[in-house]
C-alpha cells in the first residue's frame, strides 16, 4: 500500500485535535485507503485501535445507519463503551440523510477525533456552513500521480524503466485499484469504464435528480473530448443544437456545475495578467483522471498534447497551487500557479519539433516581465533550456520533488 506521505504530511498537523477532517475527491481515488493509513499512524503513536469505531455508509450492513437520528444512537452507544478519547472514521458520509447535524452533535458530547470522506463538493456547502462553520479542514484526494504510479507500478514490473512506466501511465491514468489488476490493459479499461458509470449515476445522475441523461452524456463526452481547450458554455449549446439537441446555456451549466461537484472534472479560469483580473468567460476543464478519458472516450495518444496538459494539471492541483490560464495580450500560458508566496508559469507542449513552436512555448513566457519561475514541459529528451526559461522533460518534471 503507497504511504501517501504527500497528504499525510497535511493531514498530520491536525490529528487529535477537534477539527472535523475532511477528505474529499473522485470515487476511487484512494480516500478509504487515507483513513486506513491515518488509523495505522495513530496506531504507532500509541493509541489503542479499540478506540477506533469505523463505518462506510455505501456498505448494506451499514443501510439502518442512514440516518442521522439512528447514527447518532449508534455511536453514543458504543462510544459509553470505549474509554478515552474516540476516534470516529465515516466513509461516503453523504449517504446519511442530515450528516451535518450528527457529526456537529458528536463534536459537542465527546471527546472525539472525526474523520469523514465524501464524493461531492456539496459536501462543503449549504448546512455543513452553518453546523461546521469555521470547525473543518478538507484535503482533497486525487489519483495517482506518476511518483505514486512509478512505485507501485516497479513493484509489479521491476525491470520496467520510467520510459515504459509513463507510457503506461499515459494510456491507464492513476486510478489506484489498477495495480490489483497488475495494469492488465483490457481489465484496467473494463475497470475504469465501470468506475465512469458508477460516478456517472450516482454522483452525477441520482444527486441532481438529473432527467435528460442522453443530454448529460453529450455534455460530458464534449468535455472529455476538448479537455484543455478554452470555450463557453454558449458554445457548447450552439453545438448541441447544431446536433439536433437544443439545449439553454442554463442547463449545460447547471450540468457542468453537477459534473465538478462530483469531481469528474476541474474548472480553470483565465486570468489577464496585464490586468491582473479574472475573466469570466471562456473557461477550460480537464477531467480527474485521464485514464478514464482514455477508456470511455479514447483517443489519449491522438490528443496527446491536450492529455499532456491535463497530467500537468492535476500534478499541479496534487502539489496545492492554485491554477489559472494566463492571458496576456494575444498570447496563452498555460498554467500561472500560485501557492502561499511561490508563483510560477507553466507552458505545456508534446514536442519542440519546429522553431515556430519553441518561438511560440518560450515566447509566450518571455513576453511574463517578472522573476518568478516559468516552465516549458514536454516529452523531448533534449535539454531546450534558454533565456532563464527551463525546459522539463515530463517525466522529470513530474518526478522532481519540488519545482
Amino acid at each position: 500500500m503507497i504511504k501517501r506521505e504527500a497528504y499525510m504530511s497535511r493531514i498530520r498537523p491536525f490529528i487529535g485535535n477537534d477539527l472535523v477532517k475532511v477528505l474529499t475527491g473522485i470515487r476511487r481515488s484512494g480516500k478509504s485507503v487515507m483513513l486506513q493509513l491515518i488509523q495505522e499512524e495513530l496506531i504507532e503513536s500509541g493509541i489503542d485501535p479499540g478506540q477506533f469505531i469505523s463505518l462506510n455508509f455505501e456498505n448494506m450492513s451499514n443501510v439502518q445507519l442512514c440516518s442521522a437520528f439512528a447514527l447518532h444512537e449508534e455511536i453514543i452507544h458504543r462510544a459509553a463503551e470505549i474509554g478515552g478519547k474516540v476516534y470516529l472514521f465515516f466513509d461516503e458520509i453523504q449517504e446519511v440523510a442530515d450528516w451535518e447535524k450528527c457529526i456537529n452533535s458528536f463534536r459537542v458530547e465527546l471527546d472525539c477525533d472525526i474523520y469523514i470522506t465524501g464524493s461531492n463538493a456539496r459536501l462543503l456547502s449549504g448546512e455543513l456552513a452553518t453546523y461546521l462553520a469555521g470547525r473543518y479542514v478538507e484535503f482533497v484526494i486525487y489519483p495517482f500521480s506518476f511518483r505514486e504510479f512509478r512505485e507501485l507500478y516497479h513493484s509489479i514490473f521491476p525491470d520496467a524503466d520510467d520510459r515504459q512506466c509513463f507510457a503506461k501511465y499515459l494510456t491507464l491514468g492513476g486510478m489506484p485499484y489498477l495495480a490489483n489488476l497488475r495494469y492488465d490493459d483490457a481489465a484496467s479499461r473494463q475497470y475504469l469504464r465501470d468506475l465512469f458509470n458508477s460516478v456517472e449515476l450516482k454522483d452525477v445522475i441520482r444527486r441532481n435528480n438529473i432527467r435528460d441523461v442522453d443530454m448529460l452524456e453529450r455534455i460530458i463526452a464534449y468535455l472529455t473530448a476538448n479537455v484543455g481547450t478554452t470555450f463557453s458554455a454558449t458554445a457548447i449549446s450552439r453545438y448541441l443544437k447544431n446536433e439536433g439537441r437544443p439545449v439553454s446555456t442554463e442547463t449545460v451549466l447547471n450540468y457542468i456545475k453537477a459534473c465538478t461537484d462530483a469531481f469528474l472534472f476541474y474548472q480553470v479560469k483565465r486570468q489577464d495578467l496585464q490586468g491582473k483580473k479574472i475573466l469570466t468567460v471562456n473557461e477550460k476543464y480537464y477531467v480527474a483522471d485521464h485514464g478514464i478519458r482514455e477508456a470511455v472516450f479514447g483517443g489519449n495518444a491522438k490528443d496527446i498534447q491536450l492529455v499532456l496538459e491535463n497530467i500537468v494539471y492535476m500534478e499541479l492541483l496534487r502539489r496545492g497551487y492554485s491554477v489559472t490560464v494566463g492571458k496576456l495580450s494575444d498570447r496563452e500560458i498555460d498554467f500561472v500557479c500560485e501557492y502561499q508566496s511561490k508563483k510560477l508559469y507553466v507552458q505545456v507542449s508534446y514536442l519542440l519539433a519546429s522553431e515556430e513552436t519553441i518561438q511560440r512555448e518560450f515566447g509566450a513566457l518571455a513576453a511574463v516581465r517578472d522573476n518568478f519561475p516559468k516552465y516549458v514541459v514536454t516529452m523531448d529528451e533534449l535539454d531546450m533550456s534558454r533565456d532563464g526559461i527551463r525546459h522539463w522533460n515530463i517525466r522529470d518534471f513530474l518526478l522532481s520533488k519540488e519545482f
